[in-house]
């Protein structure tokens, strides 16, 4: 796909470090993440350079994120395109040994890439390094688990996911099986030696799949909960969108279906469907939940095959872009 680089700086110098930013549609959240970059930057003491990639958005973020002095590059898409090729993309035109991953919606606490590095740069056999993501006001969110599973599913449907699936606890830094790619550190001579990431992952599981395949190729990954980034967004809010649920649910099949055989994929609809189930009861009595989304995650689940998800809504906005047939433009 054709891209239109806005600004570039013409510095060849070796670059460390690559701070990698997606964005869709989030000028304002963009500049809170470009904001916390600049803090970090000027705390570290090797070269890196700034690389954002606007997914076609329509609401000035190019404009925003060519100006801020922090930016480095600006790849602004043509078209929509998915979180993994998007990603993607970012490895192969950066420059740093590392590369630093982050969503537009990401805002990094001081310390964090200093945290990131110390632990990946130490340690040749790790792949990749994900960090403590917090809510805005200071709660901390999962943001690393075991790898899903017909057992981690069970797990999960016994209520026993935070004691034995989510993997983001403690002080100490400690091998995990995928962490969050909202704030993950890469090495990117091991992303390069994977292929990247798969996109036919076009948003969610994503980032599962590729830890998955740095693991199967010798690497692992880390957690470091000293490096703190607020994340603004998160799936499990309320005002989630159907597309969302159903990308979600058949990115999770996916994955099962390319990683497991066909009985532990279908086990994890199974499983999976009934929490959902469970929750979608007792939210019909519980005051502030919302049951018709979580009977929405059942029907996801259970027929992940069916429905729109993101994948479609980029496709739709895409062909908005498209100028009519017939029409002829005049210079």
């Amino acid at each position: 796909m054709p891209v239109r680089r806005v600004r570039q700086t013409a510095a060849l110098v070796p670059v460390e470090l690559s701070f990698c930013v997606v964005n869709t549609e989030q000028r304002g959240l963009l500049r809170y993440c470009l904001d916390s970059i600049a803090r970090e930057r000027a705390t570290l003491d090797f070269t890196t350079e700034v690389l954002v990639l606007d997914n076609a958005s329509q609401d000035g973020s190019v404009e925003a994120a060519s100006r801020h002095p922090v930016t480095t590059e600006v790849i602004a898409l043509p078209e929509r395109q998915g979180k993994a090729a998007n990603d993607s993309l970012l490895l192969q035109r950066a420059r740093g040994r590392f590369c630093l991953l982050l969503n537009e919606d990401s805002e990094l606490e001081l310390g964090c890439v200093v945290a990131l590095y110390a632990a990946l740069n130490r340690d040749e056999e790790a792949g990749a390094a994900g960090g403590m993501l917090v809510q805005p006001d200071g709660a901390q969110q999962p943001s690393a688990w075991r790898f899903p599973s017909a057992g981690t599913a069970l797990l999960s449907a016994l209520w026993l996911h935070k004691r034995f699936v989510v993997q983001s606890k403690g002080d100490a830094v400690r091998p995990v099986d995928w962490v969050q790619s909202a704030a993950m550190l890469v090495r990117r001579s091991a992303a390069e030696d994977i292929g990247y990431f798969d996109t036919d992952f076009f948003v969610y599981s994503d980032e599962v799949d590729f830890c998955k395949r740095l693991q199967d190729a010798g690497h692992y990954v880390l957690y470091v909960p000293a490096a703190r980034a607020v994340h603004h967004e998160q799936l499990q809010t309320g005002s989630v969108p159907s597309r969302r649920i159903v990308e979600f649910s058949r990115n999770r099949d996916r994955y099962m279906r390319k990683h497991h055989s066909w009985l532990s994929a279908y086990s994890v609809r199974f499983l999976t469907a009934w929490t959902y189930a469970v929750r979608a009861v007792a939210a019909l009595v519980l005051p502030g939940h919302n049951p018709k989304r979580y009977f929405k995650h059942v029907t996801a689940t259970l027929f992940p095959r069916r429905g729109e998800g993101l994948r479609e809504g980029a496709e739709e906005f895409n062909r908005r872009l498209e100028p009519p047939v017939g029409r002829v433009d005049f210079d």
